[in-house]
């Protein structure tokens, strides 16, 4: 997994048929898909509950690209071997769901996945100031976790814009999680990002036997943030 600061679409599968996981992995990338995101809940840090390590073991024969596991789960650092043994390729942990961050990116990074640090929406981008040379990715939360077609909190812009100031030249990915769409992905790629994860806006009107608008709907966002360098 090599790092450029090119725009990355990552489909959250939290929008996609759960009875057909493989063959949406497989179409969305297909389709022009760059990553596949994996939204893991667990009921207590956030209010839904959706899927785990066995879940990721069983995609990940159907992902040729970056699967990129999204743990938005307390305690974290139980899982992490787990989920790596399942095939992450990206570990994210919320900087909220324990009071040891350090440890848990160093976890992460111990278990063979690249380290990314979710900030929620009323998490300062300051945070992040001492581990900056231990993550890959920092996910900025654009709405509140734990539900997918949620409207863009537009607040966090500016956060984005604080972190690629403190980011600098690192080799670290600023990742948009949260009411992706054509509208909100230029101000997102403006501000300084480049792995945008959208559920519904890349999975609505399409399925498997109907992949096309997958298609259309990723190179919708890709040109609305890359319209903003042109």
């Amino acid at each position: 997994m090599s790092f450029d600061r090119k725009i990355k679409i990552a489909p959250s599968i939290l929008a996609a048929d759960f009875a057909n996981f493989g063959a949406e992995c497989e179409a969305i990338e297909a389709q022009g898909a760059d990553w596949v995101h994996v939204d893991v809940m667990d009921g207590h840090f956030v209010p839904n509950i959706t899927f785990g390590p066995a879940t990721c073991a069983a995609i990940r024969p159907h992902i040729k690209g970056v699967m990129d596991v999204h743990l938005m789960i307390a305690p974290v650092d139980p899982y992490i071997e787990a989920f790596a043994k399942a095939g992450a390729d990206v570990i994210t942990a919320h900087a909220e769901a324990g009071p040891h961050t350090h440890r848990t990116l160093q976890a992460i990074r111990a278990a063979g996945a690249k380290a990314g640090l979710a900030l929620n929406p009323g998490t300062p981008a300051s945070e992040v100031e001492y581990y900056l040379d231990m993550v890959d990715l920092i996910c900025v939360m654009t709405v509140n976790p734990g539900f997918g077609g949620q409207k863009f909190i537009h607040s966090q812009i500016d956060k984005v814009k604080q972190l690629r100031a403190m980011i600098g030249d690192r080799p670290i990915h600023i990742e948009i999680d949260g009411g992706v769409d054509p509208v909100t992905a230029p101000l997102v790629a403006q501000a300084g990002a480049d792995v945008l994860v959208a559920g519904s806006a890349v999975f609505k009107g399409g399925s498997v036997s109907n992949p096309t608008p997958y298609g259309d709907n990723i190179r919708t966002i890709r040109a609305a943030a890359e319209g903003v360098w042109a």
